[in-house]
């Protein structure tokens, strides 16, 4: 089978450049690893505890994005949600909604596991874990470049040197994400708590915020420093490093804990550019290590891409 464009990753990076090439008439297809789509808009379901395990909330700056924010708020999938003095949103009924909302209506093919990519003459061939190889005109890569590159390399595809320098020094620090259920009541306020120093950095009870209605769920987020650290160790294992001090922030006995690796949670190092666009190879990069370790910069750079890449076709059209 031959698509115009393959994009790889079902984040808000990829959703949003399919969606806005898809709108522009090009024929996109959409291979994402996983059994769900959003990236790290990702919501867990552990028993009848629901967890935002994965972005808690993000702000606008950009009139580009806040176009598309405007039109999800009318349409009920995000909210605004208290705390901070710059406005924050959240999707209901969880932080996945938003990129549920993106893929109805496109080719979005989830547990498609891509496992390299490579020139084959005037096109590009996509090999896929128990799918064979798929032909596209062009390649939009939105995985955390690390993976991106993997990809390149297993299909014995040579970027410039300049470029690969580039791309190889955007570097990613891991995050763990303890989901805890309690044998109590969380004394965490609404809007979520941000710390400095120790070993967690980011605490959300996830009842209050409406996401798990009958279960009280914490989400939390661990240093990255901390991370890096103990990123091997078993569920337990970081439940009992950090238990005294997240019962002492919760205000409730831990009763279970489930534990989410987050290997490239937030881009370190950021490229000065939004996106690479490769009009000879017709290859693209995006993602938060070019817009910013946000979710608008991630959307942000998926954008900016799909509109690079539309103007392209607009004038083969013309």
């Amino acid at each position: 089978m031959h698509h115009q464009t393959i994009i790889i990753g079902a984040g808000i990076a990829g959703l949003l450049a399919a969606r806005t090439l898809h709108d522009a008439g090009a024929r996109v297809t959409v291979l994402e690893k996983s059994r769900g789509v959003g990236g790290r808009l990702a919501t867990k379901r552990v028993g009848d505890a629901v967890f935002d395990q994965g972005a808690q909330y993000f702000t606008v700056k950009d009139l580009r994005f806040a176009s598309w924010v405007e039109r999800w708020e009318a349409a009920g999938v995000v909210t605004r949600w208290a705390g901070g003095p710059q406005t924050r949103y959240i999707a209901r009924p969880s932080m996945t909604a938003v990129a549920k909302a993106l893929s109805d209506g496109l080719d979005v093919k989830r547990e498609h596991k891509v496992t390299a990519i490579g020139s084959c003459g005037d096109h590009w061939c996509v090999d896929i874990e128990d799918h064979g190889c798929v032909r596209a005109e062009r390649i939009l890569l939105t995985a955390p470049v690390p993976q991106a590159l993997t990809l390149l390399k297993a299909g014995e595809f040579a970027l410039p040197e300049a470029l690969a320098k580039r791309l190889t020094a955007l570097t990613y620090d891991p995050c763990l994400a303890l989901l805890v259920t309690l044998g109590g009541r969380s004394r965490l306020p609404a809007e979520g708590v941000r710390r400095e120093g120790g070993a967690i950095r980011w605490a959300a009870d996830n009842q209050a915020k409406g996401v798990s209605p009958n279960v009280a769920a914490v989400t939390l987020h661990l240093a990255a420093d901390f991370s890096t650290e103990h990123y091997g160790r078993t569920d337990a294992e970081v439940l009992e490093l950090i238990r005294a001090e997240a019962e002492d922030l919760i205000g409730a006995p831990i009763a279970g804990a489930t534990l989410h690796r987050w290997k490239f949670s937030h881009a370190r190092n950021t490229d000065p550019e939004p996106f690479i666009w490769w009009p000879e190879e017709q290859l693209g990069f995006a993602g938060d290590a070019f817009g910013g370790p946000r979710v608008e910069g991630a959307a942000l750079s998926g954008l900016t891409l799909a509109e690079c890449v539309k103007a392209e076709l607009a004038r083969q059209v013309g």
